[in-house]
């Protein structure tokens, strides 16, 4: 279901949203070496080269690269794949170590079980495209049952979906409120269905597509091979995507995530954004013994603790930090996690009442003693029989593990 292998090894995809280089751009580009007859100073041949040079694919037998060819599924499949390995001088490929390392443990297992023999090569039996499609399908970058034919071109929508589950697997997806946003800006993003807007808007708040000049995303258009270069480079490497403008007047933020990463989150309101900030404060009073990543602080009773929770595997549970306080943009609720071991009341309480001053206001301390009263029964042993209360226009429900002497207070605005 494909042409020909030879040239397979040579296709990789963009989006239309790659704008035209810049002056110095331009020079850069004419500075550089041409290795195919059709692609001396075309905007994305630096791209190709590297690409060309990484083995992620190849030109054509009579010394064409065809960069405005439109891309294949199989082809961009094969691409997406070999874009995650590395080669050797010798000829063979493994799989970065750092892309292994950010899968889950099942898709991990997948690759060094189900996949221990795999080449990199296309098949010399059978369709050329079926393992590169088999791996992608089962690591769940993409759903094969969907594609009625893997030789037709890739759609710029085609790509974003691709690209949003491989994100899911590798990375986080972005606020949704975000992305949403900045696909509407686009004139034709109504002819997309709601599904596929959902990926485009990933694609976009990633940075790693872009829409035209022209106000259009360009929904229905076909990805050429210098285009999916673009794309999947901006995928694979980070230092390549897009930098993404937020506006705090629109209630944008940038907030850190674990490994050194960053995502944009947008808040529903001024109140979130305002508690964000007394988050800021309240992990300050822990000094080292904590951390924030996306819109969730996390406290440790000291530097033991904190290294057994963010160094165990993925899935496991047995070690957990001693509190928690979190904001949940999507839903607009606030919360309280605390463990009651031997100590934890005692060193979180100024961290607890620094977060409740901010997002409770002169109603503070009605939540303040709520808190310390149910803590300190569920630290005694005792039963406790309230599970609600309203605090000012809040609501504030409790959920209570007697049994590993758990509490967590969920707090939303009461409509």
């Amino acid at each position: 279901m494909r042409r020909l292998a030879l040239l397979l090894t040579g296709f990789v995809i963009t989006l239309a949203t790659i704008q035209p280089p810049s002056a110095i751009e331009r020079a850069d580009a004419a500075a550089t070496v041409s290795i195919f007859s059709d692609t001396k100073n075309h905007w994305a041949e630096p791209t190709i080269n590297e690409m060309v040079g990484r083995g992620i694919l190849e030109g054509y037998s009579d010394g064409t690269f065809r960069p405005e060819e439109p891309v294949k599924v199989d082809q961009f499949v094969k691409m997406l794949i070999l874009s995650y390995s590395e080669l050797h001088p010798n000829g063979s490929r493994s799989w970065y170590a750092a892309f292994v390392s950010s899968l889950s443990l099942e898709n991990q297992a997948i690759l060094k079980q189900d996949y221990r023999y795999f080449t990199f090569k296309p098949s010399a039996t059978g369709y050329w495209a079926k393992e590169f499609i088999d791996i992608a399908s089962d690591l769940h970058f993409l759903n094969k049952d969907r594609y009625v034919d893997f030789q037709a071109d890739m759609t710029r929508e085609n790509v974003a979906e691709v690209i949003y589950y491989t994100l899911q697997e590798t990375e986080f997806l972005e606020d949704g409120n975000f992305g949403q946003k900045m696909a509407q800006a686009y004139g034709d993003i109504t002819s997309a269905s709601e599904r596929e807007q959902r990926f485009i808007a990933e694609a976009l708040v990633k940075g790693i597509m872009e829409g035209h000049p022209n106000g259009f995303f360009g929904v229905g258009q076909k990805v050429t091979r210098a285009q999916a270069l673009i794309i999947l480079e901006r995928l694979t490497d980070k230092t390549k995507r897009k930098t993404i403008l937020v506006s705090p007047d629109k209630l944008e933020r940038i907030v850190p995530t674990e490994g050194g990463g960053t995502k944009i989150v947008v808040f529903p309101d001024k109140r979130m954004w305002d508690a964000y900030e007394s988050l800021l404060i309240a992990a300050a009073l822990r000094g080292t013994n904590q951390d924030l990543f996306g819109t969730t602080l996390r406290l440790y009773k000291d530097q033991t603790e904190k290294e057994s929770v963010r160094n165990q595997k993925a899935g496991m549970t047995a070690v957990s930090e001693e509190a928690s306080i979190w904001l949940d943009p999507e839903y607009n609720t606030y919360g309280i996690t605390m463990r009651l071991r031997e100590g934890s009341l005692a060193r979180n309480k100024e961290v607890v009442e620094q977060f409740a001053n901010g997002l409770f206001g002169y109603n503070a301390i009605a939540f303040k003693q709520l808190f310390s009263d149910v803590c300190a029964k569920v630290e005694k042993g005792e039963a406790v029989t309230q599970t609600y209360a309203l605090i000012g226009t809040d609501s504030v429900s409790m959920l209570i593990d007697e049994k590993q002497k758990q509490v967590i207070f969920s707090i939303a605005a009461k409509k």
